[in-house]
């Protein structure tokens, strides 16, 4: 039980990558509060992970694009638990277009889910972290935010940034045992990639050198590699998590 008596908050956890790390966290004894913008959804997972693991769990309704939320997601988790050890910044979307077609609110949406998310989640709960002297901080990027990719100007740019805002509190928080690193996943099996064509799935997976598309549990072990004392001389690093697509 490597994650015995530790709290971890994951963003976006009702489904896919978020609700596979939470199950695998779930095994190792943490408390798991599954935050999502589908309540309904959060209330299923989190009764589920709480059945079948025997941890304690809590689900909060979250945009996480919205400070407040993300306060309010912080005091549910303090009020539940009394400490947030973890944070997963899972939760994203997409709005995929090509730069000349990309609309404003496309641009603007998945920058405040996937990149303002972000910086919201960890401002809420560093105050926190940085009292206990503990924490553990972890990203979830993209390999489009480290090589581009044609139709996701705002995807590319959102996850390039997470990768920044990954590096500097890493410095901000290393002297308050806190550890901030990132995860870049390459194309995951999971409901967005559920919307490629198997012809498109087909001419990912040739530019692959492991030449298939990864799976959830292969982030979610990435997570808990960070998320406990194996990587304890680890801050401020981004982990490629892609087949070797990108090198």
């Amino acid at each position: 039980m490597r994650l015995q008596d530790k709290t971890a908050v994951i963003t976006g956890s009702a489904q896919g990558i978020g609700k596979t790390i939470s199950e695998l966290f779930a095994s190792e004894g943490a408390r798991i509060v599954i935050s999502d913008i589908n309540m309904e959804a959060a209330r299923k997972t989190a009764g589920e992970i709480k059945a079948k693991y025997e941890v304690e769990t809590i689900a909060v309704k979250s945009d996480i694009s919205k400070f407040t939320d993300c306060e309010a997601l912080v005091k549910a988790s303090l009020d539940k638990f009394s400490k947030i050890d973890i944070l997963i910044n899972n939760a994203g979307i997409t709005k995929d277009n090509l730069v000349l077609r990309m609309s404003e609110v496309e641009w603007d949406a998945v920058i405040a889910v996937n990149l303002k998310g972000v910086f919201n989640c960890i401002k809420a709960v560093s105050k926190s972290m940085i009292k206990q002297r503990y924490g553990r901080i972890i990203n979830i990027a993209s390999v489009v935010g480290q090589m581009g990719n044609a139709g996701q100007v705002n995807y590319s740019a959102a996850k390039g940034g997470v990768i920044a805002i990954t590096k500097t509190c890493a410095r901000e928080f290393a002297s308050r045992n806190i550890l901030v690193n990132a995860i870049a996943p390459g194309f995951i099996s999971t409901s967005m990639t559920s919307k490629l064509t198997e012809n498109q799935k087909q001419v990912i997976s040739s530019k692959i050198p492991l030449a298939r598309l990864g799976n959830a549990s292969d982030i979610a072990k990435a997570s808990l590699f960070f998320a406990t004392d194996d990587s304890s001389y680890i801050t401020g690093q981004v982990l490629a998590v892609n087949g070797g697509m990108y090198m």
